[in-house]
């Protein structure tokens, strides 16, 4: 479950506009790692990345390079188990697009790479008081609700929302538009809007834990 902490912290991570990366260690806290140069992963503690809690890392396992505006992942028979982007195992390098979930043993990182700095500086501070209605809450809260399972979750998709509150698939749509002008984030790309309106609810805690 990610906490609100957690979130805010992805959120300055994508404001600065630098690639980074998200993963958890044994105890479940989640780690952005910004990167600025090759970066090293293995399980020992001088790897830039240290997954020493698990096993099934090697003690040198991969390597993130730059190369010009571009990062690529290489696994050139580093580890003995394996690098693998969405999947498919690495062989040599693989170049990286924003999103894609590189997996080391048991440990699965995400790659981000903010794109568009303007975009991604969007408003994060809002009051508590939004005006919505009841349904728009309940849409809201459900929205939300992936990512309270998983930080590497996707916002629900409209036809689960109209599940949950049992509306149709245009009356959700209808409702989110109003959301979004009410969050100021109705400017934003269409492909951002869902998941901003998810991170900046649940950093100012417009929608609680017990909600859930």
């Amino acid at each position: 479950m990610s906490t609100p902490q957690e979130v805010k912290a992805r959120l300055e991570a994508e404001r600065a506009g630098a690639p980074f990366l998200l993963y958890r260690d044994a105890t479940g806290t989640e780690h952005v790692h910004t990167l600025d140069g090759a970066t090293t992963i293995g399980r020992r503690p001088e790897r830039d990345v240290a997954l020493a809690w698990d096993g099934e890392v090697s003690r040198l396992h991969a390597q993130l390079e730059p190369i010009g505006p571009d990062w690529t992942v290489v696994d050139d028979g580093l580890s003995r188990n394996g690098t693998f982007v969405n999947g498919e195992r690495v062989n040599g390098r693989r170049r990286l697009r924003d999103g894609d979930r590189v997996v080391v043993g048991d440990t699965p990182i995400v790659f981000r790479a903010p794109r568009d700095v303007a975009d991604s500086t969007a408003a994060i501070t809002v009051e508590r008081t939004v005006a919505l209605t009841e349904t728009q809450r309940r849409i809201l809260i459900a929205l939300c609700r992936p990512l309270q399972a998983s930080a590497y979750a996707t916002p629900a998709t409209n036809k689960d929302i109209a599940a949950e509150v049992h509306l149709s698939v245009d009356a959700v749509k209808a409702h989110l538009r109003a959301i979004f002008e009410r969050f100021g984030l109705d400017d934003l790309p269409q492909n951002q809007k869902r998941a901003r309106l998810a991170a900046v609810a649940l950093v100012n805690n417009v929608i609680r834990k017990h909600e859930f």
